[in-house]
């Protein structure tokens, strides 16, 4: 198969779902869970031709920039570990965490990308427990978890925030550390282009009205939300998370590739992925 270029990749799942233009208003839960469910199941097998191999098939990679877990080592000791991965893909970071000794539980939307989260599960002999579900509601039971984790999963296309982190901190035991990677807030102001059209601010920073694609009939066919940092920090305090650590890591040297809006060119001025560690105080 070949690889698909960002542009065409992103048209093949617009052409499905009938995408016929942009819009910012208000979204619900409810729209959110199915433009966004059937988003993931037609872009599933184009994303994982364009990303899989940077990816890997078990490993842990937080983010464009390259940051994996086996250095970062955000998450600690995960040996023995009851762990669970929202917005988990294709699963690559469950399968890395399972090798490394974690009793893993993947949860992710789409049933497309768990269709290849079985399939490399497949192909390892690795196999972390998966299952299809909304970040909003946790089919899980309480205390269940010592570790949360989720890079570029769920947190940003969900309609409640809020939500989310009181389910992550009720299926975790106390202590437990909840650690997410997301687009940088900053990001928001400018155009998601990777080229020198997305240098210049555009958008309000303070405007939390979300990003929409819609069809003819203005039913959302992908929502994706934008959050302040303050937001995120104070909906995990609401939620009864510590924050201890928030790493923005740095374009690597050497590193050329470019994907969506993140690129040398930007990475080189100003971060692209914030990664928040937080601390369930018991």
């Amino acid at each position: 198969m070949s690889t698909p270029s960002p542009a065409d990749r992103h048209e093949r799942a617009e052409q499905a779902l009938g995408t016929a233009g942009v819009a910012y208003r208000p979204v619900g839960s409810a729209e959110a869970v199915t433009a966004n469910s059937a988003w993931w199941d037609a872009d599933a097998d184009t994303y994982h031709a364009t990303h899989g191999e940077f990816l890997g098939e078990a490993d842990f990679v937080w983010c464009p920039e390259g940051l994996r877990e086996a250095d970062a080592r955000l998450l600690g000791d995960v040996a023995g570990a009851d762990v669970l991965e929202v917005g988990c893909g294709s699963a690559p970071c469950a399968r890395w965490l399972t090798a490394q000794g974690a009793r893993t539980v993947a949860l992710d939307l789409s049933a497309g990308m768990l269709r290849h989260a079985r399939e490399g599960n497949a192909r390892t002999g690795l196999y972390p427990a998966l299952l299809r579900a909304g970040a909003e509601q946790l089919p899980l039971r309480d205390d269940s978890f010592d570790l949360a984790c989720s890079a570029f999963g769920a947190v940003p296309f969900v309609a409640s925030v809020d939500a989310v982190f009181a389910e992550v901190a009720r299926v975790l035991r106390p202590g437990g550390r909840w650690v997410f990677a997301v687009t940088h807030p900053l990001r928001w102001i400018f155009p998601d282009d990777p080229g020198p059209n997305g240098l210049t601010a555009t958008q309000p920073y303070f405007d939390r009205t979300p990003y929409v694609e819609v069809d003819e009939d203005g039913a959302a066919t992908y929502v994706e939300y934008h959050r302040t940092v303050g937001d995120f920090v104070r909906a995990l305090a609401a939620a009864g998370f510590r924050l201890v650590d928030l790493v923005e890591p740095e374009w690597p040297a050497g590193h050329t590739r470019t994907w969506g809006q993140w690129s040398p060119l930007r990475g080189k001025l100003f971060p692209g992925t914030a990664i928040f560690s937080a601390v369930l105080d018991p």
